[in-house]
């Protein structure tokens, strides 16, 4: 068995779980499948951020209805991400996905035609993290060392825009290329000296004791953080606009609860999925330098198309791609637009310049 029919194999559990779920329809119903991140919650796998609120408010699944379609959501791990959300997306199992940046690059570049339809500008900080007992204390002291990167996830970029901007490239370094839980293992364990991570992560380990950061995008220009975003198969969003828009709509409305002063401890709350501390979430919130309400601005801005015309190029110079992907046409703001206009949400976040 190859390498690739091996992934393959692993990745069939996930897309049968979407088919057999509680939510799976008729064979005669019309579904719009939709994928995204879950963590482990109480024993069992919750979708993070807004997905689970999406989900269990009920007002997608009505709205679906009126048309004669349902929702079925497919479940997938954060420690696969991106890749099972390519396949997914190539062999059509999956018709909309909330997640990165980097990856849905690669599957463009594969020959899958998609659009980001729900951008999110909250971005997500990247962070470079040394061993606790590291005398780094720049990037340029880690050359030739040994740096933990999740190859192909959606912080790569961001941590590569921080190299290039130093006079480097990842040649510069080991690079191990291992997911972040292993990668957590090998920098307490002395086997890597340094880690690139997401979010939360890096002050749960420095917390601990355990390691230092060394760096992080949270004075970074915007551009540079990780951004993510709903997108749809262009084939689907070309058959089923009305369906698109009725999920759209769904995403938006969520942004407008998150985007609300009042329910910020519950938004923060959401990220202590998996058993992240509290206080490490606050921390790495607090590195955002975005108004509450803006960071979750479903409107496209510059910095959003500028993170991808640099994502397409690394992708392409990097060899992560074959070719690089025309970018310019990712984006699609009229369903965001016609959101807003349906919620009566004009005026809820300032237009970016």
């Amino acid at each position: 068995m190859t390498r690739r029919h091996k992934f393959l194999a692993l990745l069939l559990p996930l897309f049968t779980l979407a088919a057999c779920s509680s939510g799976g329809a008729e064979p005669d119903e019309k579904v719009v499948d939709i994928a995204g991140i879950v963590s482990p919650k109480d024993g069992k796998n919750e979708f993070i951020g807004g997905l689970n609120q999406i989900q269990q408010d009920g007002w997608l699944d009505a709205e679906l209805a009126k048309k004669g379609w349902k929702a079925r959501w497919v479940p997938v791990p954060a420690s696969v991400g991106g890749p099972v959300v390519n396949e997914g997306f190539a062999a059509k199992t999956i018709d909309m996905a909330a997640y990165g940046d980097l990856p849905s690059v690669i599957a463009m570049a594969g020959g899958v035609d998609l659009r980001l339809v729900v951008p999110s500008r909250a971005g997500s900080n990247i962070y470079l993290a040394v061993g606790k007992d590291s005398t780094a204390r720049t990037l340029r002291d880690l050359k030739g060392k040994r740096v933990a990167l999740h190859r192909g996830r959606p912080w790569e970029a961001g941590f590569a825009r921080y190299v290039q901007s130093q006079g480097m490239t990842l040649d510069d370094f080991k690079i191990i290329n291992v997911n972040a839980v292993a990668g957590q293992a090998a920098l307490t364990s002395g086997k890597v000296d340094a880690i690139v991570l997401i979010q939360a992560e890096a002050y749960v380990l420095q917390e601990k004791g355990l390691a230092r950061i060394l760096w992080s995008t949270r004075d970074a220009p915007e551009s540079w953080k990780m951004m993510a975003g709903t997108f749809v198969r262009k084939a689907f969003l070309d058959a089923h606009p009305d369906v698109v828009q009725t999920v759209v709509t769904a995403f938006v409305r969520q942004a407008r609860w998150s985007s609300d002063e009042k329910n910020r401890d519950t938004v923060l709350s959401w990220g202590t999925l998996g058993g992240t501390p509290l206080d490490a979430v606050i921390k790495d919130a607090e590195n955002n330098p975005l108004p509450w309400r803006q960071r979750y601005s479903p409107l496209l801005n510059a910095a959003l198309q500028d993170h991808f015309d640099f994502v397409s190029d690394y992708a392409s110079r990097t060899g992560l791609t074959r070719t690089k992907v025309d970018v310019s046409k990712l984006t699609d703001r009229k369903y965001v637009d016609q959101s807003i206009r349906d919620l009566k949400l004009e005026g809820w976040w300032t237009e970016p310049e």
